[in-house]
């Protein structure tokens, strides 16, 4: 492996900046965690977007998630082009096959070499932690799931990948098929009374710490923590202006007043979601 990865990863998953800084800044103190910024996000802002995030958390490690999955000389360009960002991290989908994937760890090797940064760690993407066995019957592929991880995440390792992203329902079954330095990166964490979302395939961080995850994922139950004005001491919202009808007896728009509240913040407080999902993480190593 490329490095030695922290135990939780935050998911930074909002296409605002100013809303990722903070959050950067926020975590920058917790030595134990890293900030993964995704598709979304590097859509909306760039490389220039990643530089400006980090630059609030010089101590954190990033997992740059954007799971390219392309013909191989488009992937090893596009590995190539994001290296010099200094991600800890980076993600291909196992399903573009062998050849992509070797291609993948050349050019992550190469860029680093040409840049003088480290390498980053490569990971296969197995099957998105959305996705169950009626999903993958869908799009013709051979369920159940648990069998399709295991192949793909062979065939990686088979490739020289330092591991792979998947849910924590695999995590022995990795083990036992890849190995104890085979990275396993877990997203799907929810801690215990937590909204599962759009996620199919879940654990709390303790069991998949437990058994055998290398690193956690941890985005809504961090980012969406609870209500704001708790920590925030924000004005509540004004009631709605009442609307006079008209002389046709119908409701008129009205244009809306400047806004002259303060509007919440997009991440409240992450700093005491993070320190209690790293504190459990920790007890389960104990």
């Amino acid at each position: 492996m490329a490095a030695a990865l922290p135990q939780l990863f935050v998911a930074v998953d909002t296409p605002e900046l100013a809303a990722a800084e903070r959050l950067a800044s926020a975590l920058n103190d917790i030595c134990t965690t890293g900030i993964k910024l995704g598709l979304e996000f590097y859509a909306a802002h760039g490389p220039a977007g990643v530089r400006s995030v980090m630059a609030q958390a010089p101590g954190a490690q990033l997992f740059l998630d954007l799971k390219f999955h392309d013909i191989p000389n488009t992937v090893a360009g596009a590995v190539r082009a994001v290296v010099p960002l200094g991600a800890t991290v980076i993600n291909v989908h196992a399903g573009g096959g062998p050849t992509m994937m070797k291609a993948a760890v050349a050019a992550a090797a190469e860029a680093a070499s040409v840049h003088g940064v480290p390498r980053p760690c490569v990971l296969a993407v197995t099957v998105l932690t959305s996705l169950d066995d009626d999903d993958l019957s869908a799009v013709g592929q051979s369920p159940p799931v648990h069998s399709h991880v295991v192949r793909l995440a062979r065939l990686a390792q088979q490739c020289g990948m330092d591991g792979v992203v998947c849910s924590a329902k695999e995590i022995q079954s990795l083990r036992d098929a890849c190995g104890k330095d085979f990275a396993l990166i877990v997203p799907g964490i929810r801690p215990a009374g937590s909204v599962i979302g759009d996620q199919k395939r879940v654990m709390q961080p303790s069991q998949a710490i437990a058994a055998g995850a290398t690193s956690l994922v941890v985005g809504r139950p961090i980012t969406g923590a609870d209500d704001p004005r708790q920590v925030g001491h924000l004005t509540p919202p004004s009631p709605p202006r009442p609307r006079p009808p008209n002389t046709l007896g119908m409701t008129p728009s009205l244009p809306r007043p400047p806004e002259t509240r303060t509007s919440p913040p997009l991440f409240p407080h992450p700093l005491q979601a993070a320190i209690k999902i790293v504190e459990e993480i920790e007890g389960a190593l104990i």
